[in-house]
């Protein structure tokens, strides 16, 4: 499966100047929204990335994902692999787990992104879901930013990743884009002015 072609056919892989959460910048965004309103695709990534789950042998209760952008890549996996779906979203700025979702203590809950960056806000919904007395036994996103190193492939964990070394991560690919500082920009210095696509943005 070549999702970079998938993302790439619904003009999902963008190339111009982007903000992105981190507040980095980048010549590149992912718009996962653009590829996961079809559902037949959404169907087809979630299964294959269910695959690649079944044969690593974990053992999943819950898929949690946190809100907005992982909630279409989260339940189309916990379809995929039948198990339950439950999600966390900001309340003040803090990942919550509320609308009557409970989990239980020892619970097995694996989290799932549309796409993982660092995994800042993967680990706020596995901080959340912990606390409540759950237990993360892995990650996973439809696409890999590449600071993380993923099941099945040979990229090195890069320091800013935030997801821990201990659990596996699942992806579907890995979209290495260069990245940068604001201050260290090349299209800021070149009197470019960068947007800021996606859920914190538009």
């Amino acid at each position: 499966m070549d999702i970079k072609q998938i993302y790439m056919d619904v003009e999902a892989l963008l190339q111009g100047h982007f903000k992105l959460s981190s507040g980095n910048h980048s010549e590149y965004y992912l718009q996962s929204a653009k590829v996961l309103e079809d559902p037949k695709t959404a169907k087809l990534l979630a299964e294959s990335l269910a695959e690649q789950i079944k044969e690593y042998g974990l053992e999943i209760d819950t898929i949690c994902s946190p809100a907005i952008g992982g909630l279409i890549a989260g339940f189309a996996l916990a379809t995929a692999l039948d198990c339950r779906y439950i999600f966390t979203e900001r309340v003040n700025g803090t990942m919550t787990l509320r609308r009557g979702f409970e989990v239980k203590k020892g619970e097995k809950i694996l989290i799932c992104e549309d796409i993982i960056t660092t995994g800042g806000s993967a680990m706020e919904a596995a901080a959340e879901v912990e606390r409540l007395g759950a237990e993360i036994v892995g990650f996973a996103a439809l696409a890999n930013r590449g600071f993380c190193k993923r099941v099945g492939n040979d990229l090195e964990c890069k320091p800013n990743c935030k997801l821990p070394k201990d659990k596996p991560f699942f992806a579907l690919a890995d979209f290495d884009f260069p990245m940068y500082a604001p201050e260290e920009c090349p299209m800021c210095k070149e009197g470019s002015e960068a947007i800021k696509p996606g859920s914190r943005g538009n």
